[in-house]
């Protein structure tokens, strides 16, 4: 590994640890878990990789082979308010591990991402990365569910992303060749094994060639649109509401949001719209799973790209011609933007038997539109992993 290579250089000496957590990929069940809904997910066979050592003094030192600059805090005096870098997930997530537990032993590490930034949960994964090795310096053992909700609190309180739970989730519980098929109001979850009957396949990341963040993008407010839905959904329907905050779709019945819809500003309509249909979708989408039929749940990937793009309302101009050129070219069963849709990438489920003509039909086309992005825009294959392992 780089990191291994690149700790040494730094520090003279070996790391003591390498962890690992892999990225994701969500097929079918788009800002789902926003509204407390149902979803669907992979980890992927790459991911984020931390070679670390322990500093007894209690100081935390980083460095990044995708960012330039060192982070450095102790453990004791960790920031309360985010700094505005890179590190300000692994800042929060110091301080999610000290709420609960005592901390006495830093850690200095190098992180390292074998996957481009955009779309495939890589601050979910380097926030659980990092929460596993400070937790194992420190000799403490957490449950998939204590990592999963810090590695939330650092990304939603701390850093200020309106995320939900499906990012972390998948890349703690997922197991390979198995379909996580998790319902986010109660945390339950299933592992669908993949039919002796499924035809075979493998999952095609299109990188865009720009990066994307979600700090400053437009997720906040398309949060709160659906939010906002769901209260005045409420209040036309005479239901008992509490706290804006706390108000989700999953408490309203479909009958009541198409009773009401229409009454609805258009940007929140469109992201219920959204949201009520994924639903639909992801229980359609797991059933399929079970049934070894990948092609419908291809197809209903597809859907799930369309919806994002006409009510969701999200996705440049890349990442919609990447998602147009998916539709037409033959051997992929389904596919759409990864993560919010700004920037990023888009994610395939590809028949293995068609793998090289779809990496040249994809790349040809979509870099004769932005040949500008040669250079940066990638084609990578991955095949679906065990989630961490603590």
């Amino acid at each position: 590994m780089r990191c291994q290579e690149k700790f040494f250089e730094i520090y003279g000496r070996d790391a003591e640890g390498l962890a690992f957590c892999p990225q994701r990929v969500v097929p079918v069940g788009a800002h789902s878990d926003y509204g407390l809904g149902r979803t669907t997910g992979l980890a992927l066979d790459r991911g984020i990789h931390l070679a670390y050592r322990p500093k007894k003094n209690g100081v935390v030192e980083l460095v990044s082979l995708q960012f330039d600059r060192r982070a450095q805090w102790h453990i004791a005096g960790t920031p309360s308010v985010k700094t505005g870098d890179w590190a300000d997930y692994l800042r929060g997530a110091t301080l999610a591990l000290a709420n609960k537990y005592s901390l006495r032993v830093g850690l200095c590490g190098v992180i390292e991402g074998s996957l481009p930034i955009g779309g495939l949960s890589s601050s979910a994964a380097v926030t659980i990365v990092f929460i596993t090795a400070l937790a194992s310096v420190n000799g403490i053992e957490l449950t998939k569910h204590e990592l999963i909700h810090m590695a939330l609190f650092a990304e939603k309180n701390y850093v200020g992303v309106n995320v939900g739970i499906n990012d972390q989730a998948v890349e703690a519980f997922s197991k390979k060749d198995q379909l996580l098929f998790m319902d986010t109001l109660d945390d339950s979850f299933e592992l669908i094994p993949t039919s002796a009957n499924m035809k075979p396949y493998e999952i095609a990341i299109f990188f865009s060639g720009l990066e994307r963040q979600l700090v400053g993008s437009g997720l906040n407010m398309r949060v709160d649109e659906l939010r906002s839905a769901a209260y005045a959904l409420k209040a036309y329907a005479g239901m008992e509401y509490g706290k804006f905050a706390e108000t989700n779709c999953r408490e309203i019945p479909r009958e009541i949001f198409d009773q009401y819809k229409d009454r609805l500003p258009e940007p929140w309509r469109l992201r219920a719209e959204h949201w009520y249909g994924e639903q639909e979708r992801v229980v359609r989408a797991a059933n399929a799973w079970r049934r070894g039929d990948i092609e419908t749940y291809g197809k209903l990937s597809f859907a799930s790209g369309k919806s994002s793009i006409e009510n969701w309302q999200t996705g440049c101009p890349e990442l919609k011609t990447l998602y147009d050129i998916m539709l037409r070219t033959d051997g992929i069963y389904g596919g759409r933007f990864s993560g919010a849709g700004f920037k990023g990438c888009c994610v395939a489920l590809i028949d293995p038997s068609f793998r090289e003509k779809i990496v040249e039909q994809v790349s040809t086309k979509y870099l004769k539109v932005f040949p500008d992005l040669k250079g940066k825009y990638q084609a990578i294959i991955c095949h679906s992993a065990d989630g961490v392992e603590l």
